[in-house]
């Protein structure tokens, strides 16, 4: 009975994603549970200081033009994470068991052992920037005041529900992302917009730090989802 009475008390207790602000990821597109989306690119930076005056004036002078020219706001955002080494680690191991060449299978070795010491010793950071892309569908002022009543009233399903809408509010935010990637992309950066692998992953990564790093997420075709 007192098994039965603990199991009983965690099935009712919320899930995390309950406390969460996203209602699901599909087509490299986040979905909030108020109805909005967002589009998520992945940024290269600019060193700034290395560039000579005029360099300096015209990655100015493209910005001021980029912020200018946004109609809608924008969020970017910059993750510090340490450097997560092992997948070219063994990429090194692999060379060095395939390596036929005595000398440098043994400099190799060295190698590796010298990039996994200095990693475990310094505590390597990496620098991540991200452009969040929104799209409020609210905000379209041609929509009655009815339909935009029962949106604000169930979003979340509205948007699972009905394909057909989400596909519409997709193409918007497709077309605001298209913007805001020539933008970045006229200011000299590498721009990449995020897949619904590398979403799930960021995410992921973002709310689990601690554990990120030992436990890799699996490829969302190996991931079993359980209906609510």
């Amino acid at each position: 009975m007192k098994n039965k009475a603990v199991a009983k008390k965690k099935k009712s207790l919320p899930s995390t994603q309950q406390h969460l602000l996203i209602a699901e990821i599909k087509n490299e597109t986040v979905v909030m549970k108020d109805g909005t989306l967002r589009a998520v690119f992945l940024v290269s930076s600019i060193n700034f200081a290395l560039k000579n005056e005029d360099e300096q004036n015209a990655i100015i002078s493209a910005y001021v033009g980029f912020l200018n020219s946004l109609e809608h706001p924008l969020q970017v955002i910059v993750q510090s994470r340490e450097l997560y080494i092992k997948p070219y680690l063994e990429k090194l191991l692999q060379k060095e068991r395939e390596q036929s060449n005595e000398l440098l299978r043994v400099q190799i070795a060295d190698y590796r052992s010298f990039v996994s010491e200095l990693v475990s010793l310094g505590e390597i950071m990496s620098k991540q920037f991200f452009v969040v892309v929104p799209y409020d569908p609210l905000s379209n002022k041609q929509k009655s005041f009815w339909s935009r009543l029962g949106e604000v009233l169930n979003p979340a399903s509205t948007v699972k529900l009905k394909g057909e809408r989400f596909e519409k509010r997709k193409r918007e935010l497709d077309m605001r992302a298209r913007q805001i990637e020539s933008g970045l992309v006229s200011l000299g950066l590498t721009v990449v917009r995020l897949d619904t692998q590398a979403l799930i992953e960021l995410f992921y990564s973002t709310y689990n730090p601690d554990i990120a790093l030992s436990e890799r997420m699996p490829s969302i075709q190996d991931i079993q989802i359980e209906e609510a």
